[in-house]
C-alpha cells in the first residue's frame, strides 16, 4: 500500500469516529426522548445544534488552524470527540448533554478539511477524487458498522451504551493517527483574503446552494429515521438497527460507485444521485408498509443518500480547484447548515401535523437542489460560448 493511501485510510478511520458521534444519535433519539421526558423534535436538538455550530464556525476555524501541524490537529479533534462521548455516556442533565455534544463540533470541519488535504497532497492530481473518496468513505463505513452496532446494543441494553461504542471508535482512531500519520507537516497558512474571493464566483455560490438544499432534503427525514419507521412502518428498535445496517451496506457500494462516476463526470454524477431526493420521498409516502417493501425502500434510500457528502465536496471543489481546504470547509459548513434546516423543518412538521408528512419537505428541498445544478450548467455553458466567441473575434 502506498503512503498516500495509508494517509487517506487514517483520515477515513478518524472520519468513522466523527460520524459515529454526530449521526449515532439518530438511532437512539426515541429512547433519549423517553429518558428525558421530552418530545422527539426536542431530542433532535442534539443533532441540529451540533450541525449549527459546524455551519456557523466551520470556515473560520479551518482558516484559523490552516498553518498548524496536520497530525496535531487531527489528534486534538479526535481527543475532544472522545471526551464528549465519555461525558455523554453518563447521561448528564439534558442541558449539559447539549453542551458536550456541541463542543467537538467546532473542530469537526477542521478535521475533515485537514484529513482530505493531507491525503490529496500526498498523491497525484489524477488521484484527487479517489483519495478524497477514501477519506469521506468513512461516512458510509460508519453507517454500515458503528452506527447500526451502537443502535443494536442500545436496543438490548440502554441508550447510554451507544456513547461507549462511540468512545471506543475514537480511541482506536487516536491510536492509529498517532502511529501512522506523519508529523511535522505544516502547510502554508491561508489568509482570509486569498480564500474568501471564491465566494464571488457564481458557479461556486450555486454549488454551495446545491449542497445546502440537498443535505436539508435528506435530513428532513433521515434525522428521524428511527422514529419515522417505528411510527409509519411499525418496526421495533431491534429492527431499526438491522435496517440501519442495510442502509449502510448499500451506502458503502453507492459511495464507491459515486467515486468511480465522479472521475467521468462530476455534474452528471451529482444530478443522478440528487434524483433520489425526489424519488425516495415519493416511495416513502405512497408505498405499502409490508416488511419486504420497507427493506427495499431503506436499501434504495441508503443507495441515493450515502454519496451526498462526497458529491457535494467534489462539486464545490470543481468550482474552486485552487481553494481545496476552504472549499471543503464550506462544503462541511453548508452541509451541516442543511442538516440543521432539514432537522428543524422536519421537527416543525412533526409538531404541527404528523411524522408521516416529513418526506414532503425532503422532496421540496430536493427539487430546489436540482435547480441549482441546472442553473450552474446553464451559467458555465454560457461562459464557454462567450469565451469561444471572444477567442474567435481575436483571431
Amino acid at each position: 500500500m502506498k503512503l498516500n493511501k495509508k494517509i487517506a485510510y487514517v483520515g477515513c478511520l478518524g472520519m468513522i469516529g466523527i460520524i459515529t458521534t454526530e449521526f449515532g444519535i439518530i438511532g437512539i433519539l426515541p429512547q433519549i426522548a423517553v429518558y428525558y421526558e421530552i418530545t422527539i423534535d426536542k431530542a433532535a436538538y442534539l443533532l441540529s445544534a451540533f450541525a449549527l455550530v459546524i455551519a456557523l464556525t466551520g470556515p473560520f476555524m479551518t482558516l484559523l488552524f490552516s498553518g498548524f501541524d496536520r497530525k496535531k490537529i487531527m489528534l486534538t479533534t479526535i481527543f475532544i470527540f472522545l471526551l464528549s462521548t465519555v461525558v455523554s455516556a453518563f447521561s448528564p442533565p439534558f442541558w449539559l448533554l447539549m453542551i458536550v455534544r456541541m463542543l467537538p463540533a467546532f473542530l469537526q470541519p477542521v478535521y475533515i478539511a485537514t484529513a482530505i488535504a493531507a491525503a490529496v497532497a500526498s498523491g497525484e492530481k489524477s488521484q484527487e477524487n479517489q483519495l478524497m473518496g477514501i477519506v469521506l468513505g468513512g461516512i458510509a463505513l460508519a453507517m454500515v458498522t458503528t452506527v447500526p452496532f451502537a443502535t443494536y446494543l442500545a436496543s438490548i441494553f440502554t441508550w447510554q451504551i451507544s456513547f461507549f461504542v462511540q468512545a471506543l471508535v475514537s480511541v482506536l482512531a487516536l491510536f492509529t493517527i498517532f502511529r501512522i500519520m506523519p508529523g511535522g507537516e505544516i502547510p502554508e497558512k491561508k489568509t482570509y483574503g486569498s480564500q474568501v474571493k471564491i465566494l464571488k464566483d457564481k458557479s461556486f455560490v450555486l454549488s454551495t446552494a446545491m449542497n445546502f438544499f440537498m443535505i436539508a432534503s435528506w435530513f428532513s427525514t433521515y434525522s428521524y429515521f428511527a422514529d419515522y419507521l417505528i411510527k409509519t412502518r411499525e418496526v421495533d428498535m431491534a429492527a431499526i438497527s438491522y435496517l440501519l445496517l442495510l442502509f449502510g451496506v448499500v451506502g458503502v457500494f453507492s459511495n464507491w460507485l459515486s467515486g468511480k462516476m465522479l472521475t467521468r463526470s462530476i455534474t452528471k454524477t451529482v444530478a443522478f444521485f440528487l434524483l433520489g431526493t425526489v424519488i425516495i420521498p415519493v416511495i416513502l409516502i405512497y408505498s405499502a408498509d409490508s416488511v419486504w417493501i420497507t427493506i427495499l425502500v431503506v436499501a434504495l434510500w441508503g443507495f441515493f443518500y450515502a454519496p451526498c457528502f462526497l458529491n457535494a465536496s467534489a462539486y464545490m471543489i470543481s468550482a474552486a480547484p485552487k481553494s481545496l481546504e476552504f472549499a471543503n470547509s464550506l462544503a462541511t459548513s453548508f452541509g451541516n447548515l442543511g442538516v440543521f434546516l432539514g432537522t428543524a423543518v422536519g421537527g416543525w412538521i412533526i409538531s404541527k401535523s404528523t411524522i408521516s408528512n416529513i418526506p414532503w419537505a425532503g422532496m421540496g428541498f430536493g427539487m430546489i437542489s436540482l435547480l441549482m445544478v441546472a442553473f450552474r450548467s446553464i451559467l458555465e455553458n454560457r461562459n464557454k460560448k462567450t469565451v469561444l466567441i471572444n477567442t474567435g473575434s481575436n483571431l
